[in-house]
């Protein structure tokens, strides 16, 4: 992974983790310790599936520029779809607090799509590739006058 890219996982994973931290504080004290361990896995599952979609969006948008937009647009879709599967397997569950579960989850995703814009929108990206080859001169290729 290119140092770019690591750049722009910790600008967004950070933010997350540390939201996900305060979720957990609040749920330890609104739910007890069930509620913390809710916030706890909800925290690190947004971390886990919106980490992996980054990676397979900056690798889409190096190896196949031409379908970045709707790589992105299907990737986004498919992991709300995902985190509602999620929440909605976990309704009904005893390990930890549902609704800190799916509070923390809704917070975390929130914070991470605003931290990801966030870091696209600070991140000096090039328009145009530059030439590797910017100290040659152009051979003249046609008849000498």
């Amino acid at each position: 992974m290119p140092s770019n890219d690591v750049r722009t996982l910790l600008r967004v994973a950070v933010p997350t983790a540390v939201a996900g931290a305060i979720a957990v504080a609040i749920s330890a004290l609104v739910a007890g310790g069930k509620g913390a361990v809710g916030a706890v896995v909800a925290t690190l599952i947004v971390i886990l599936f919106m980490g992996i979609g980054l990676v397979v969006l900056e690798r889409t948008a190096k190896s196949l520029p031409h379908l970045f937009q709707a790589m992105g647009l299907m990737l986004y879709t498919a992991q709300i779809l995902l985190l509602f599967i999620f929440v909605a397997a976990f309704k009904n569950t005893t390990l930890f607090n549902p609704k800190a579960f799916a509070i923390t989850l809704v917070a975390a995703t929130l914070v991470w799509i605003a931290a990801q814009t966030r870091a696209h929108m600070k991140a000096k990206i090039l328009y145009v590739e530059p030439d590797p080859s910017e100290g040659k001169k152009p051979e003249n290729k046609g008849p000498s006058s």
